[in-house]
């Protein structure tokens, strides 16, 4: 098993990538600390992987909050082996599609006070149980390598936040190296779950097939298809994983090659 007897703290526990990472943890033997606000999902998919013979706990927290954070933290080492071995940061707020003449300043206070530094807030809090081989992943969007919009606004705020990341995620793997913490990020692109089937849907309902949105989709993405969730998943938790384990300040690009090819 990729990940047995690790502890793995996975925030950003929702219906899309979140929660096929604690699901997929959980199977690959992790121990799995779940969290997220909503405490009646996360509380479901930890029954879930607990069914399947997995272990795992559920710790509502609001990556907003410092003190939720450190809350978070020891609640994860005290659960099981008074350490953590992985942490994934996936928690996320997306705030508005927007252009720059209409531009939200508050909206995107907002972004980076949760995308940005709520990444730092909760490494922060675990470095102490990670110390001598722990794990960080900070789930980043190939949008910050190539802004993407629509006719209603386009993707700025988020996008930037999690360009904050990948920066903040190289600062972290040269300061935290010296308590052998590694740190790394995956950039996200299009991923096959509940989020996007639901657009797909959405799309269809106004009249169009899904071979059309689908393809719409993927016309420049090299591999053909939407990468579904839980081959990416498989990919953020490979950085967790000793496979990794000299890889560090690094980002993988985990897509299909979207944006990322010519």
């Amino acid at each position: 098993m990729l990940l047995k007897d690790k502890v793995v703290v996975v925030n950003g526990v929702g219906p899309g990538m979140g929660q096929a990472i604690a699901r997929i943890a959980g199977a690959e033997g992790a121990k799995v600390v779940l969290s997220a606000r909503n405490k009646a999902f996360i509380e479901q998919v930890r029954d879930e992987i607990i069914a399947a013979g997995g272990q795992a706990v559920a710790v509502p927290c609001d990556i907003g909050d410092a003190d939720q954070c450190k809350a978070l933290a020891q609640a994860a080492a005290d659960a099981f082996s008074g350490r953590i071995d992985g942490l994934v940061n996936s928690a996320f707020y997306h705030g508005d599609w927007s252009f720059v003449e209409n531009a939200d300043e508050e909206d995107w206070s907002k972004i980076f006070d949760v995308n940005c530094l709520g990444t730092l807030r909760m490494t922060k809090a675990c470095v102490p149980f990670l110390k001598d081989g722990g794990a960080v992943v900070n789930v980043s969007t190939m949008a910050t390598m190539r802004p993407y919009g629509t006719e209603h606004g386009m993707e700025m705020g988020y996008a930037v936040s999690k360009g904050g990341i990948n920066v903040l995620s190289k600062y972290m793997a040269s300061d935290l190296g010296r308590y052998g913490i590694r740190v790394n990020t995956c950039r996200m692109g299009w991923i096959h779950g509940a989020p996007v089937q639901g657009y797909i849907d959405s799309e269809v309902a106004k009249g169009r097939s899904e071979a059309e949105v689908i393809g719409e989709v993927t016309h420049d993405i090299p591999l053909g298809k939407i990468p579904p969730q839980d081959d990416c998943a498989r990919a953020v938790l490979m950085m967790i994983s000793d496979f990794a384990a000299v890889v560090t300040g690094a980002a993988l690009d985990v897509n299909g090659g979207h944006w990322i090819a010519p």
